[in-house]
């Protein structure tokens, strides 16, 4: 278990989705929902490490990328999995793939930001990094009680120090690992969110 690095592990997989991404100059470019998955099935442990504040959160997350891997076993491609819906017109039903994906896509954006926040703020403390990153990706879209039950929790997270302990990481890697991780998510990010776009469906729902 010491032997694990969460961070290299994330930023690797988001490496290779981002390398299928930008593969291409089309919109053409087919990602494959396992691998999709996989990559953001290794976002999960971030969360549990920035404990009670984020813990809605994780629950949420993993239960949508679970989702997502089961989906997988039938249906290969990120764009046929939206197209089904489409088709089966329950795009926005709760428990939809599609409204599943928009979810983790939000999971793995909020975490992108969290890092962006990390590498330019001073100091050992999490909850100004942490804020931000809530207050921009999830609360817009999270009701009072669970944005409140956050805000909460803020005051309960993890320092830098410990947060990067717990990721069996020094300050110098984990930078490293963070810019990997920012710059390889964000067209995975962007790449979902054209998917969206390029259906009509919209990613504010």
């Amino acid at each position: 278990m010491a032997e694990e690095k969460p961070l290299r592990q994330m930023s690797d997989a988001f490496k290779d989705l981002a390398s299928t991404v930008n593969s291409s100059q089309t919109e053409d470019v087919e990602v494959d929902v396992a691998s999709f998955c996989r990559a953001c099935s290794l976002v999960s442990p971030l969360f549990g490490c920035l404990g009670i504040a984020f813990k809605f959160a994780e629950m949420d997350y993993v239960y949508k990328v679970r989702d997502l891997a089961e989906a997988s076993k039938s249906i290969t491609t990120l764009q046929a999995m939206l197209d089904r819906d489409i088709q089966a017109d329950c795009v926005r039903n709760a428990g939809s793939h599609t409204r599943n994906l928009l979810r983790v896509k939000r999971g793995i954006d909020m975490v992108r930001l969290l890092f962006e926040q990390i590498l330019v703020t001073e100091g050992n403390s999490l909850k100004d990094p942490a804020s931000k990153a809530y207050a921009k990706v999830l609360a817009p879209h999270h009701g009072w009680a669970i944005r409140k039950a956050v805000a909460a929790g803020m005051y309960a997270l993890p320092t830098k120090a410990q947060l990067l302990k717990k990721l069996n990481e020094d300050e110098a890697s984990a930078r490293t690992q963070m810019q990997n991780y920012v710059v390889a998510s964000t067209p995975v990010i962007v790449y979902v969110d054209q998917l969206f776009h390029s259906r009509n469906l919209g990613i504010d729902w």
